[in-house]
């Protein structure tokens, strides 16, 4: 039996596929999830126990010029998914995001909050669950995620470690808020749900609260403490104002977890600073073993 998973190249499919040996990670090459008969027509070549959607049109600027392209993605090719899944009666995972809020709550989301994206993205985004919700709730699972990292492709940690690194000093803005998540942990939350058929929408993120600044201090202390960086750079707050951007951010995008409690069995996130450590850690393991082969 395999668990299939859309995307190849993403940090969480990467993740994924380091933890079960069962997964078969698909990428665009291998598979159309915008049509339907090439979609049915690749899974039906696998015994499929499960299909965990870690695949989505993420460029939040461009969607905005682009948002035919994000809403075939992330809303049509998503209610396709669910279809296969609800007719072959398997589980399927989709990860969803915080930008199909507004960030202008200011305490953490609900799961059963209304819908009310600010940019083309999180509307696409939105606009997906709406699918899934519509063609295959009985086998669904969606799981809004935020601010994903880990020691894969590209992400805010790889970012800022290669900027520390160049630049005399660093702005970061310090105006919105939320909770990064370790790819890694967001993978094992994707595997319970698929291997114990939950359903619903949850909220998985680190514990814990920062800003982006916050987030940005915190990788250069552990990226010094682990040999990543030779020295600080300063490193000064910015308001989201000195840095404008094509897509509006939510200011306050803090999901609540309240439901893994009994969803997943308790399952417990660690802190983001203990799981940015393991991350920078991972980093500094392949550092080393790049400047041996170099040597």
């Amino acid at each position: 039996m395999t668990i299939i998973v859309i995307g190849k190249t993403g940090q969480l499919a990467q993740e994924l596929k380091l933890l079960n040996d069962k997964v078969v990670c698909l990428g665009r090459s291998d598979i159309n999830i915008t049509d339907p008969e090439k979609l049915n027509s690749t899974l039906n070549k696998y015994d499929v126990a499960g299909i965990i959607n870690a695949s989505a049109y993420t460029a939040v600027d461009k969607a905005e010029s682009e948002q035919q392209q994000a809403f075939e993605i992330n809303a049509s090719a998503v209610g396709n998914l669910a279809k296969v899944a609800k007719q072959k009666a398997v589980p399927f995972v989709h990860v969803s995001t915080d930008y199909v809020f507004s960030g202008d709550k200011g305490s953490p989301y609900q799961v059963d909050e209304v819908h009310a994206p600010i940019g083309a993205y999180g509307a696409s985004k939105a606009a997906g669950e709406k699918a899934i919700q519509q063609y295959a709730a009985e086998v669904s699972c969606i799981i809004r995620t935020s601010w994903v990292y880990s020691q894969f492709g590209n992400n805010f940690v790889k970012t800022m470690l290669r900027l520390m690194a160049e630049k005399p000093e660093l702005g970061v803005i310090d105006d919105q808020i939320g909770s990064p998540t370790s790819a890694k942990a967001l993978a094992h939350a994707c595997l319970y749900a698929v291997n114990h058929k939950v359903t619903g929408v949850h909220h998985f993120t680190d514990s814990g609260v920062c800003s982006w600044y916050d987030f940005a201090l915190a990788i250069q202390e552990l990226a010094i403490k682990h040999g990543l960086l030779e020295k600080p750079i300063p490193v000064k707050p910015i308001p989201t104002s000195a840095y404008p951007t094509p897509a509006k951010r939510p200011s306050y995008s803090v999901l609540d977890k309240s439901t893994l409690k009994d969803a997943f069995n308790g399952l417990q996130p660690k802190h983001w600073r203990n799981e940015l450590e393991i991350v920078i850690q991972q980093l500094a393991t392949q550092k080393q073993l790049k400047d041996m082969k170099n040597d």
